[in-house]
């Protein structure tokens, strides 16, 4: 993985030069988030399309779920055209795509027409999300590459906080039409820069020896399934939670949304500090041990909630105490869990990737639409749930094969 311009493989520095690499770090980071904003920036202004559009609520909740079925679409087609054209190329063209889209939304006057942009919107931004860790991984070292990844998601985290707050102020002061026209026209620049500087990402081929892996034996290989099934398993149970911790605290608890909006700040903030330390964690400890930590941990903070659930006083404050734990967990095994998956597919990146964002969607989306019928019987309903998607995580760990990456075992150092 390394070059002759690279320094010792555990230095954490990056592999060319280190203002450059964080240049490119920048702009890969940029170009995703925008594609992740895509539906929190606009969710702001669904409520008032029926009346916009002169149609039903109905329809005009399709602006979001056709950009979500074009992401799940676009995973798997972006994770399979990098073994034939290239990340750099790809990741650029994607962006391009969804930049022209976005600005040809705000043209439209018909909302069945904006539900088709919508779709191939969706699609060309899931190219950020597949293309990114592998272009990450070209940029820096082993532990570079750890503590990238986990900035990476520590900023992807605040996406759905900031952004609805950002789309609702464009909305009130400019239109509907204000999100699409920002996003278009940032993610074009983007472009524009990365076109003025060619050499500003990785351009590397994906040109190997005999033929790619198929997506069928990516998942049969069971290094990958151990970090990067464990890790969808972790972080779409707790997607289960927020997702459905709304309704819990006010139906059945007597809450108020700021009590949600408390705990989810609490955990959001546990998340970064935790997903900004585990690369020196793991220069210290390995990355064996800060993963299988952090899935303990991660599970720990879910039976802590189920215990509240079953035998506490009820009370949504208390939901500050115990939440953090869990995404204090997810933050130590995120940036490690992820890249050990990556490396256990020796090359083939963008289809872990891919999986790894599919399987959590899945989960976050399957798990809600199972949870809601039994909303009503409370926080132990749904913590109850949450173990179940949360334990298999620790199980995988367990009893599946750990990377082997031809090291001396002990800490990294």
């Amino acid at each position: 993985m390394t070059d002759a311009r690279a320094p010792h493989p555990n230095t954490g520095s990056p592999k060319a030069g280190g203002s450059q690499a964080v240049i490119a770090f920048l702009t890969i980071v940029a170009g995703t988030v925008l594609g992740l904003a895509g539906i929190d920036l606009v969710l702001p202004s669904v409520p008032a399309m029926p009346q916009i559009f002169a149609t039903d609520t109905a329809t005009a909740q399709l602006v979001l779920a056709t950009y979500v079925a074009g992401m799940s679409l676009g995973l798997l087609m972006f994770g399979a055209l990098a073994s034939h054209f290239g990340r750099r190329r790809l990741f650029i063209g994607s962006l391009a795509v969804y930049g022209g889209l976005s600005l040809l939304a705000v043209m439209t006057d018909d909302i069945h027409v904006l539900n088709v942009i919508r779709f191939f919107q969706g699609a060309a931004a899931s190219g950020g999300a597949v293309l990114a860790p592998g272009l990450i991984r070209a940029l820096f070292s082993e532990l570079g590459a750890i503590r990238a990844v986990s900035a990476m998601g520590s900023i992807e985290s605040l996406v759905p906080g900031l952004a609805p707050i950002a789309g609702a102020w464009l909305f009130d002061a400019y239109g509907w039409e204000a999100s699409f026209k920002i996003t278009g026209l940032l993610v074009l620049a983007i472009c524009a820069l990365v076109l003025a500087r060619p050499s500003l990402l990785p351009h590397i081929g994906q040109k190997r020896s005999g033929s790619p892996a198929s997506y069928w034996r990516v998942m049969k290989n069971k290094v990958f399934i151990r970090y990067g099934l464990s890790h969808a398993l972790i972080l779409g149970g707790l997607l289960v939670f927020v997702f459905s911790a709304p309704a819990v605290v006010i139906e059945t608890m007597g809450g108020e949304i700021e009590d949600f909006i408390r705990m989810q700040f609490v955990g959001v903030c546990l998340f970064i500090v935790s997903a900004n330390i585990n690369g020196s964690l793991v220069k210290r400890f390995g990355n064996e041990t800060v993963i299988m930590a952090g899935t303990a941990l991660s599970l720990l903070g879910c039976c802590g909630l189920l215990g509240y659930g079953l035998f506490g006083p009820n009370n949504p404050y208390h939901l500050v105490y115990l939440f953090w734990v869990l995404n204090l967990g997810h933050g130590i095994r995120s940036g490690p869990g992820f890249v050990r998956a990556l490396q256990a597919t020796h090359g083939e990146d963008d289809k872990a990737s891919a999986l790894i964002i599919l399987w959590t969607m899945l989960i976050a989306a399957v798990g809600t639409a199972i949870v809601a019928p039994f909303i009503k019987f409370g926080l132990a309903a749904l913590t109850f749930a949450l173990v179940l998607i949360v334990l298999p995580s620790l199980i995988l760990m367990l009893v599946l094969p750990p990377y082997a990456d031809n090291k001396q075992p002990g800490p990294l150092s």
